[in-house]
């Protein structure tokens, strides 16, 4: 009679047969059309913004891992993706060392210190942003109007034309809300950070994933954002519309609301986790400091996200024994 042996080993013993590096790249893949979006927007400077974001996110993953001699986990994507999304939340106008600065921190202090990727508790690149904002605010709260001009930086000594956005114009109560501003909202025609001014590309880009592998992204998470934002803005009486399309909530909700550590992995907590998004980012708009509440309002459920796991819906059936 023939032996069956069993195998005994570590979990986990389910594999999906897409890999971390490749969910990296595919996200990559999917914001480049913004990237390349915002590089035409507002000139080559956003390239060299770009590039050095990517570059100081891999080698400081890279230099951390080689001094404190932990395995090397740069080829699994998630630095550069980091990288990419810090430079696609920031102003056009942003100085290389102070997006350097912002990068060094997203890996380092974000993700290498709490034990590298799955155990950061709170998003890398909105916590980079978040550094380099608070420290640097009246640098970085300067919004250039768009060029469409790959070569404005090298070509012309002309300082950048700053401009309000729309969000700024709707805390100063000048807003004039019309369909010519829902299209300049939706296709990208205004001042804003790098990657969120063109929700078309945006929304083109989850197009993507979603033909590709369906759950590559929880929709559950951007769409109660979405919707509670559309509430709290119809309570508030003002146009939901305005706050769906304006700002970085498009790129917010989708593409790191959504990251996989640092958001709920239980239905309710999902939908509790895109509430409180989705809440505080209006609530941000209209009583914050600053006219933008999307990086704020992650970062802040982010840090709740290990309660809202342990949140579970009661069992049918189950109850204490008398």
């Amino acid at each position: 009679m023939k032996d069956n042996k069993v195998i005994v080993s570590s979990s986990p013993h389910i594999r999906d047969p897409i890999t971390t590096a490749q969910i990296m790249r595919l996200v990559f893949i999917a914001l480049l059309p913004a990237a390349i979006w915002g590089i035409y927007s507002f000139g080559l400077q956003v390239f060299l913004i770009i590039i050095t974001s990517i570059i100081t996110s891999i080698l400081s993953e890279f230099l951390y891992q080689v001094i404190t001699k932990q395995k090397i986990t740069i080829k699994d994507g998630s630095a550069a993706l980091t990288g990419l999304l810090l430079a696609l939340t920031v102003s056009p106008q942003t100085p290389l060392w102070m997006i350097a600065i912002g990068a060094s921190c997203a890996i380092i202090i974000a993700k290498q210190l709490f034990g590298g990727l799955g155990s950061n508790f709170v998003n890398p690149a909105l916590f980079g942003r978040a550094v380099i904002f608070l420290s640097w605010t009246a640098i970085l709260n300067k919004w250039p109007k768009p060029q469409y001009n790959f070569f404005k930086y090298f070509t012309s000594t002309t300082p950048y034309i700053t401009t309000a956005t729309p969000l700024d114009l709707f805390r100063s109560g000048n807003l004039q809300i019309s369909t010519s501003l829902y299209k300049d909202l939706f296709f990208g025609n205004i001042g804003g950070s790098i990657g969120e001014t063109s929700k078309l590309l945006l929304l083109l880009g989850i197009v993507f994933l979603f033909l590709i592998r369906k759950d590559i992204i929880d929709l559950k998470i951007p769409f109660t954002i979405i919707l509670t934002v559309a509430v709290t803005s119809i309570i508030l009486k003002q146009d939901p519309l305005f706050h769906i399309l304006s700002g970085g909530l498009i790129i917010g909700a989708f593409y790191m609301a959504t990251d996989y550590v640092t958001s709920p992995v239980t239905n309710l907590g999902k939908i509790i986790y895109g509430i409180g998004i989705g809440a505080l980012t209006v609530i941000i708009r209209n009583f914050g400091v600053y006219p933008e509440g999307v990086s704020f309002a992650i970062l802040s459920m982010n840090v709740v996200t290990p309660f809202l796991d342990q949140l579970k819906p009661r069992i049918f059936g189950t109850g204490v024994k008398k």
